[in-house]
């Protein structure tokens, strides 16, 4: 059975819920875009897996208190989509972004990164049958990546190609499309977002776990005191897990419910523009003529490929 979705809505949108699902992308995306801030510093303090540890960690405690009641068992395929989600986007995304971020540039990564996108794309033609991409996506997706090179590489990073950490970027783009693919299918489900993203975060928290057996945790006593003495770091975990984690992926997978995935997601070709921005503000960075035209080729690729989701078909799954 097919049917076309009309002004790129599901075929439950409303006007309401597309504003609201436009709402939560722009707050989703202005908050993810300040995390590699906050990411780096803590870096200096804490390793890449730990942070993902203490991260969702609190994102899950928080969405405890915010949902405190407990999703029964939805039997074996509807847990599989949401441990699927939480290995994916959740787990192995963020750990191999922190990673990357240790053996590359921040340029080459960011760069990379964006190209979930085109990635989501495709999975969701593959996964979901989706119609095919026509001209347009790819016309706005080079043009997107050019302004986000633009950016990268203005004047103040070198690039510099690192199979380990390119290679560890790019995968993370592929799994946050394999992530998105298990999003669309569990928003099919009738279950609340925010119920529904406690379980993810469930599932999350039980992969890091696991992962701990590899990824050694300083426990010390006095490394514990050095760390948590410093309020800085405190609050930078507090945003990543209580706001970037807990609240953003309730309003994320909200977004992609209310917009649909592959619009939603487009809206990644912004996150490094936003990076921009709060670096002038917040570190006093200088506004140059590459830093201006970068974030407009980025914005102008992004209204590109947005525009191809306006109007599609796919088939009822």
């Amino acid at each position: 059975m097919h049917f076309a979705t009309r002004g790129f809505m599901t075929r439950n949108s409303t006007p309401a819920k597309t504003s609201i699902g436009y709402l939560f992308t722009f707050f989703t995306i202005f908050v993810w875009g300040t995390t590699f801030i906050a990411t780096k510093i803590l870096l200096t303090s804490f390793s890449s897996f730990e942070i993902l540890l203490i991260r969702f960690l609190l994102g899950y405690i928080a969405l405890s208190f915010i949902a405190p009641k407990c999703m029964p068992f939805q039997g074996i395929k509807v847990e599989l989509l949401y441990a699927g989600a939480g290995l994916t986007g959740l787990t192995l995304y963020q750990l191999a972004e922190n990673i990357a971020i240790n053996y590359s540039t921040a340029s080459n990564v960011s760069i990379i990164i964006s190209t979930a996108p085109l990635f989501t794309a495709i999975a969701m033609r593959i996964c979901m049958n989706y119609a095919s991409l026509k001209p347009r996506f790819f016309i706005g997706f080079i043009t997107a990546i050019t302004g986000i090179a633009v950016i990268s590489f203005n004047g103040t990073f070198i690039l510099k190609i690192n199979p380990a950490g390119d290679i560890l970027a790019l995968s993370g783009a592929v799994l946050w499309a394999l992530y998105s693919v298990f999003v669309s299918k569990i928003n099919q489900t009738s279950h609340s977002h925010l119920t529904s993203t406690r379980r993810i975060f469930f599932y999350c928290i039980i992969f890091i776990l696991l992962l701990s057996a590899f990824f050694p945790v300083d426990t010390r006593i006095e490394t514990q005191i050095q760390r948590f003495s410093s309020m800085q770091n405190i609050l930078l975990l507090l945003f990543l897990g209580l706001i970037a984690s807990a609240v953003c992926f309730i309003t994320w997978n909200t977004a992609c419910s209310f917009l649909g995935t592959n619009k939603t997601t487009v809206y990644i070709y912004a996150i490094p523009v936003v990076t921009v921005i709060v670096s002038v503000l917040v570190l006093e960075e200088k506004i140059t003529l590459p830093l201006c035209t970068g974030c407009i080729l980025t914005i102008a690729g992004l209204m590109i490929s947005e525009n191809e989701f306006r109007i599609f078909t796919r088939k009822d799954v």
